[in-house]
C-alpha cells in the first residue's frame, strides 16, 4: 500500500465579477483540481474536506484569508500536497513563491499545478516552475509599462483618464468621451477660492474666509453606497485646488503639463498670479521655533531691514542672540552694534516690533477704507471695491504676511512716544488696481503713539492707546494676599499657612500686605490700568506702608487722587 497523501485545493480569483453565480470560477477550479486528485488515488492521494477559496483578492500579495488558513494547516502538518489549477492562482510574485516553497519544504509539503505538468516534489519541477514564474512576472511588467505609456499618450492629447472628478468638474456624460464638463453649482466655489488667495495671499486666511462663507469640498457618492466629501475645506485641500492645473484647462502628467480638452474655470492671468504668490510663500523661511537662516532671504526673515530710523537718523539694523537652538531677533540702532552705550538708541524685539508695525498699518488702512479716504477723489461706482480691497490688504497684514509687510512699508521713523510709517504708493496702488497718482496723500502716512516698557523680565511694545490689560501674575498675588490676610486675622499662625503653601514665612508676609493697598491701586490692578512697570515683584520689594496717602505718593497716584489739594 502506498502512503496516504493528504491533498488541499487552493483556488483564487482576482475580481468579484461572477462570484455571485451558482457555479463560478472558484467552483470550476475546485472541480478540475478534485478530478486530478481522484485520478491520483492509486498513488495514495486523498482530498481533504476543507476548501480554501480567495475570491476578489489579488495574487500580488500574500495577505489573503484563505491562504493564511492554508499555511497554518501546512505548518501544523495537516497537509501533504497543495493542488492548484494554475501556478498564478497561488501567487504572481517570484519572491513570494520562493518564501512559500521554503515553508512547504520545512513542513514536508509539495505543490502541484493540474494544468501544468510538474510538481515541486522534484528538482526539475522546481526549475520549470521558476522559469514559468519569471516569464509571468516579465509579462506583468510589460503590461504595466504598456498601460503607463497609454496613459501618458492620452494625457498628452489632453484626455481625462478617469478617477474621482475634481471640485468644479464632472465626468463627461458620454462614457466614450474622455473629458470633463464644468459643474456650475461648484464652479463658484473654485472661483471664490482663487479670488480669496489673490486678495489675501495666505492659506490660513483663505481657510478662515472659506469657513465663514460656508464653502465645502466636492461630495462623491460611490456605487458601493459610500459617500465621501461635502465637509469643510482643509488648508491642504485648498492648496491642492490652487495648484491643480486642471482649473486652467490643462492636464498634469508627473512633472509635465499639457493642454486639456476640457474648458477652463480660471483664466490664465489669475492662474499665473496665484502660482507666483504660492511659489513666493513656499520660499519663505519657516522657523517653527528654530533658528532663522539669515543666509537665505534675510530681507524676508527681517522684513523691516533698513526701513526705520531713530530720532538721530540712525538706521535700525537686524541683530540676534542665540539661546540654545533658538535665535532671538532684534532691531537695534546701528550705533549700538559697536558696543557704544547710548540711552537714545533702540533695541526692539523683532517679532513684537514687526507685529506692532503691521497692526498699525492694518488699522490705518482699515479706517481709511471705511472712510473712503484711500483715494484723493473717491469714485462712487468703484468705492465699495476699493473698500473691500483695502480691508483685504489689512487682513493680510494681520496674518503675519511678512512679504506684504516688507513690500508695503517704504520707510519709518521712531521718536520717543511716536512712530511714523510711510507706505509704498506703487504697491498700494497695485493692490487697489489704480494709478499711484490717484491715492490720497494722507493714506500713505500713518502715525501712532509708541513706547517700550518692561513688565518684569518681559519687554512690551505699546503702540496706540496705552492699555496692556491686567497683569495675571499680579492678580493672582493680590488674591492670595487677601486670602492669607484673612487667615492671619482669624488667628491662623503664619507657620501653618507657610507649611500648607510649601513656602517660607518671609514669602507670606509681604504678599499678605497686598490686601492693604489703597482701593485706587487695587482697582487699577483689576482693570489693567496699573503702569506696566509696577509688577508683583516691584510691589513686594517696595515694602509699602499702611498709610494710603504714602502708598499712592510712592506709586505715582497722588497727583490724580480725588480731593487732593
Amino acid at each position: 500500500m502506498n502512503q496516504r497523501i493528504r491533498c488541499a485545493i487552493y483556488t483564487r480569483k482576482s475580481s468579484d465579477d461572477g462570484l455571485d453565480q451558482e457555479f463560478n470560477s472558484l467552483d470550476a477550479q475546485h472541480e478540475a483540481c478534485a478530478a486530478y486528485v481522484t485520478s491520483q488515488r492509486g498513488e495514495g492521494w486523498s482530498l481533504l474536506p476543507a476548501r480554501y477559496d480567495d475570491g476578489g483578492v489579488s495574487g500580488g500579495t500574500l495577505e489573503r484569508p484563505a491562504l493564511y488558513r492554508l499555511m497554518e494547516d501546512v505548518d501544523a502538518g495537516r497537509i501533504d500536497m497543495i493542488v492548484v489549477y494554475k501556478i498564478d492562482r497561488l501567487t504572481r510574485s517570484l519572491s513570494d513563491f520562493a518564501r512559500l516553497v521554503d515553508r512547504f519544504e520545512a513542513a514536508d509539503c509539495s505543490f502541484v499545478s493540474v494544468t501544468q505538468a510538474f510538481n515541486t516534489s522534484s528538482s526539475m519541477g522546481r526549475l520549470t516552475l521558476n522559469m514559468l514564474l519569471s516569464f509571468a512576472q516579465f509579462e506583468r511588467e510589460v503590461t504595466a509599462e504598456r498601460i503607463r505609456d497609454k496613459i501618458a499618450a492620452s494625457k498628452k492629447r489632453g484626455l481625462w483618464m478617469g478617477g474621482v472628478s475634481p471640485l468644479g468638474y464632472d465626468a463627461h456624460p458620454d462614457p466614450n468621451t474622455r473629458s470633463l464638463v464644468i459643474n456650475e453649482a461648484e464652479r463658484s466655489t473654485v472661483e471664490r477660492l482663487f479670488a480669496l488667495y489673490e486678495a489675501l495671499g495666505c492659506l490660513r486666511a483663505v481657510k478662515q474666509q472659506a469657513d465663514r462663507l460656508g464653502l465645502r469640498s466636492k461630495r462623491h457618492s460611490f456605487s458601493t453606497g459610500r459617500v465621501q466629501g461635502g465637509g469643510k475645506l482643509s488648508r491642504g485641500q485648498i492648496h491642492y485646488i490652487l495648484c491643480n492645473p486642471i482649473y486652467a484647462g490643462r492636464i498634469r502628467h508627473k512633472d509635465k503639463i499639457f493642454d486639456g480638452l476640457h474648458p477652463a474655470i480660471i483664466d490664465d492671468a489669475l492662474w499665473d498670479c496665484v502660482q507666483v504668490r504660492l511659489q513666493a510663500a513656499s520660499a519663505r523661511p519657516r522657523t517653527n521655533g528654530k533658528s532663522v537662516d539669515h543666509q537665505h532671504g534675510a530681507n524676508v526673515a527681517s522684513p523691516l531691514t533698513g526701513k526705520f530710523r531713530d530720532a538721530t537718523g540712525d538706521r535700525l539694523t537686524p541683530s540676534h542672540t542665540q539661546k540654545g537652538r533658538a535665535r532671538i531677533r532684534y532691531y537695534v540702532s546701528n550705533r549700538l552694534l559697536s558696543g557704544a552705550k547710548d540711552p537714545s538708541g533702540w533695541r526692539l524685539p523683532a517679532a513684537a516690533f514687526e507685529t506692532s508695525v503691521a497692526n498699525t498699518v492694518a488699522n490705518h488702512l482699515d479706517q481709511a477704507a471705511r472712510r473712503h479716504a484711500l483715494l484723493e477723489h473717491p469714485e462712487v461706482r468703484a468705492g465699495e471695491d476699493h473698500v473691500e480691497l483695502g480691508q483685504a490688504l489689512a487682513a493680510r497684514l494681520r496674518t503675519s504676511d511678512v512679504g506684504t509687510l516688507s513690500d508695503l512699508v517704504r520707510e519709518g521713523h521712531l521718536d520717543r512716544g511716536r512712530i511714523t510709517i510711510h507706505l509704498n504708493s506703487a504697491m498700494l496702488a497695485n493692490v487697489l488696481d489704480i494709478d499711484p497718482s490717484a491715492l490720497a496723500r494722507e493714506a500713505l502716512t500713518c502715525t501712532a503713539p509708541f513706547d517700550l516698557r518692561r513688565r518684569g523680565v518681559e519687554t512690551k511694545i505699546i503702540v496706540g492707546d496705552v492699555f496692556c490689560g491686567p497683569d495675571h501674575v499680579l492678580l493672582r498675588g493680590l488674591a492670595k494676599g487677601h486670602k492669607w490676610a484673612a487667615e492671619l486675622q482669624s488667628g491662623t499662625p503664619i507657620s501653618v499657612i507657610a507649611k500648607r503653601e510649601r513656602v517660607t514665612e518671609a514669602y507670606i508676609r509681604p504678599r499678605a500686605q497686598l490686601a492693604y493697598l489703597t482701593p485706587r491701586i487695587q482697582t487699577a490692578i483689576l482693570d489693567g490700568s496699573l503702569p506696566p512697570e509696577l509688577t508683583l515683584e516691584t510691589l513686594v520689594r517696595a515694602r509699602l506702608p499702611l498709610d494710603w496717602r504714602v502708598q499712592e505718593r510712592m506709586l505715582g497716584f497722588e497727583s490724580a487722587r480725588p480731593g487732593a489739594a
